[in-house]
């Protein structure tokens, strides 16, 4: 019987070698770039859609990870690459994640493949479910969805908030409310296809960080999508429903089902900008000479560095530790999954802050990367639940209460 190891496998350090080396050839040169231009970077996804680092195919087989850890290191490089360019290759990953949560095989089948594209035309995907009231209350959400008899047709009207890929994606998946009573209980996720009309957007929204990422308002007037794009199924649909109302245990809520498999892969991207950031500016102090000799050589710059290292590589633990968890299923006691993720969001923004403070003067200017990766570290606190709110799902798992 073999003994406890943290040694990666070889197909795992194959996998982390071979995004390294995107990250490293092809995304970071272009980071800057398409920081400053605000837009989708379409050549790098074409890229890696045509070397199979985008598409099913590849997110399959890391999900297919018996051990769970092929996704966030796959995700960690990608990140250590440049955030905003690997936020337009993973954003994707959370519409799946969404039909994964609640979806059917069938629907899995069919619209997953529609959400990726093929190597000759890639695709993008989009999860919708914050809205400009609701983003962590869950609860709050006001789209709203009904289905229509004569049609089979499932009808929603309502604005949908800070969706990566929205307006430009192929396929978008949205939560909403039908039965409003129930409040989160009463909601689903429904499959918009392709070209549905009714669902529009007004245009990218300017961000002070994660620029090449698209994020957009998604907005529904009277969509209709078949009757078959309820996540899920209606039959389970309703039987969920009338469990609700009985009172009774009626399974997880839409939105929350899905954050719950993504927070630990939102961990490692986090930690891929904080690793960036200390190699960056642990080279910088090896190499910048001030008063005689170089930098790294006072205690007070050597000391924040390993102190970048050490919360570095405790975000990853807890990051693979939950991830793990969750492909094994085995229960999240403590709220390990949020832990990751808060634990890895504020580490980001801590050490790309530090990062900065070490270069100096320098690291404020945009001739270096680690402003852009202060930027780009804070959203890592704010979405898929701010750091407030993994402190509240911790706390509610570890003391059984009901903490507001």
């Amino acid at each position: 019987m073999g003994g406890f190891s943290l040694e990666l496998n070889e197909d795992q350090t194959d996998l982390r070698d071979w995004v390294h080396g995107f990250a490293r050839d092809v995304i970071r040169p272009a980071a800057s770039e398409w920081d400053e231009r605000e837009e989708t970077p379409w050549p790098v996804i074409q890229e890696a859609a045509k070397i199979g680092l985008y598409g099913f195919e590849a997110l399959a087989t890391w999900f297919a990870d018996p051990i769970g850890l092929s996704l966030p290191i796959a995700t960690e490089e990608l990140f250590w690459g440049d955030a905003g360019i690997a936020l337009s290759l993973m954003g994707t990953g959370l519409a799946v994640a969404g039909i994964f949560a609640g979806g059917e095989p069938e629907q899995l089948a069919e619209w997953v493949p529609e959400c990726f594209g093929d190597e000759s035309d890639p695709k993008l995907a989009a999860f919708c479910a914050s809205e400009p009231q609701a983003g962590s209350d869950v609860a709050g959400y006001r789209t709203r969805a009904r289905y229509d008899e004569a049609t089979d047709e499932w009808v929603l009207n309502g604005q949908k908030a800070w969706a990566t890929n929205g307006g430009i994606a192929n396929v978008h998946v949205v939560t909403a409310v039908v039965d409003s009573s129930l409040g989160a209980r009463g909601q689903a996720g429904f499959i918009v296809p392709p070209g549905t009309p009714g669902l529009s957007s007004p245009g990218k929204i300017k961000k002070h960080g994660m620029r090449a990422s698209h994020t957009a308002d998604v907005f529904l007037d009277d969509v209709r999508v078949p009757g078959r794009c309820v996540l899920g199924g209606r039959e389970r649909l309703e039987a969920r429903l009338a469990r609700a109302r009985e009172g009774l245990k009626a399974g997880g809520q839409a939105a929350m089902a899905t954050f719950e498999t993504t927070r630990p892969t939102v961990g490692a991207m986090a930690v891929g900008v904080a690793r960036a950031a200390y190699d960056y500016a642990l080279e910088y102090a090896k190499d910048r000479e001030a008063f005689g000799r170089k930098i790294i050589e006072n205690q007070s710059i050597a000391f924040d560095l390993a102190n970048m290292r050490m919360e570095i590589d405790a975000s990853r633990l807890l990051v693979w530790r939950a991830a793990w968890m969750g492909r094994n299923n085995v229960p999240f006691t403590a709220g390990e999954g949020s832990m990751s993720k808060l634990k890895a969001s504020e580490v980001s923004v801590w050490a790309t802050e530090r990062a900065i403070h070490i270069l100096g003067g320098a690291g404020y200017t945009r001739e270096h990367p680690v402003e852009r990766m202060h930027r780009d570290a804070k959203i890592f606190t704010i979405f898929e639940g701010t750091s407030e709110i993994q402190r509240l799902v911790v706390s509610r798992m570890i003391s059984g209460m009901q903490i507001k």
